[in-house]
């Protein structure tokens, strides 16, 4: 690992809830998300989005999004492999899903802000050093697989673990990347995704009990305890500050800002 911070990947979400894909560089939405991150998502009859939060059968989906032609390919166990263009053709990818799940769904696209969470928030971050550290409390775990359960939009490498928690709280620096500043807004709470096994969505027993008790004996002496609710949180959520094009590329350097 470089001694030097930079970014190690970028990964972002087409669908929500559904695999994410590794880009070399990737463009900054004026609210701070990524584009391609969060574009699609899928919501129920009653309007709600539908996501593996609520439904552990989206796991068994794997996906794959070309962002230069526009085309998913979806596969499922107990669904035949589809290749179609969400965004021109919408009713084609929603019957394939509502053929899995049994209900009917519409997908919704958002290519300004992204169909995230938290709109008037950005980016996710997150250190290589953390991921291989949560990967080694968990016997069942792979550094991928961590990856995979974090869904972390970008990754540094060059920092020690838990690096992106010192850009939270009172005093925090900002972090930029080739101009583009990014301040950290708050820590990232974990749901039950990050229990489930990415592929078949089983969860492993006691992760959050863990997760919690180790999170705490390696809690960093640089980071601010009062700005997390709780300690089942891992990565930061960002701020963007607009102050350049915002295009983010793998092997560029990441450079801590003091206010």
């Amino acid at each position: 690992m470089s001694n030097e911070p930079r970014i190690e990947r970028l990964r972002v979400y087409p669908v929500k809830s559904l695999d994410g894909i590794e880009l070399d560089s990737v463009g900054v939405r004026s609210n701070g998300t990524l584009a391609h991150d969060r574009t699609f998502a899928l919501f129920d009859a009653e309007g709600e989005v539908l996501n593996a939060k609520r439904d552990d059968r989206l796991h068994e989906i794997s996906a794959d999004y070309d962002p230069e032609t526009g085309v998913l390919a979806v596969d499922a166990p107990s669904a035949e492999p589809a290749r179609f263009d969400p965004a021109r053709s919408p009713s084609e990818a929603e019957s394939w899903f509502e053929d899995l799940l049994g209900e009917e769904v519409t997908l919704r696209r958002d290519t300004e802000t992204g169909l995230v969470d938290r709109p008037e928030l950005g980016l996710s971050v997150v250190s290589t050093g953390t991921i291989r550290t949560v990967a080694s409390w968990f016997d069942e775990l792979t550094v991928e697989g961590t990856r995979r359960r974090l869904r972390t939009n970008v990754e540094v490498s060059g920092v020690p673990a838990f690096w992106e928690d010192r850009l939270v709280g009172e005093d925090a620096p900002g972090f930029e990347v080739g101009g583009t500043r990014f301040e950290g807004a708050i820590p990232c709470g974990r749901c039950v995704v990050p229990e489930r096994d990415p592929d078949t969505g089983d969860p492993l027993p006691e992760f959050r009990e863990q997760f919690v008790r180790n999170r705490r004996e390696t809690f960093p002496e640089w980071a601010d305890e009062d700005a997390f609710d709780h300690l089942f949180a891992l990565t930061t959520i960002t701020r963007f500050s607009g102050e350049s094009d915002g295009t983010l590329r793998t092997g560029a350097s990441v450079e801590l800002v003091e206010e």
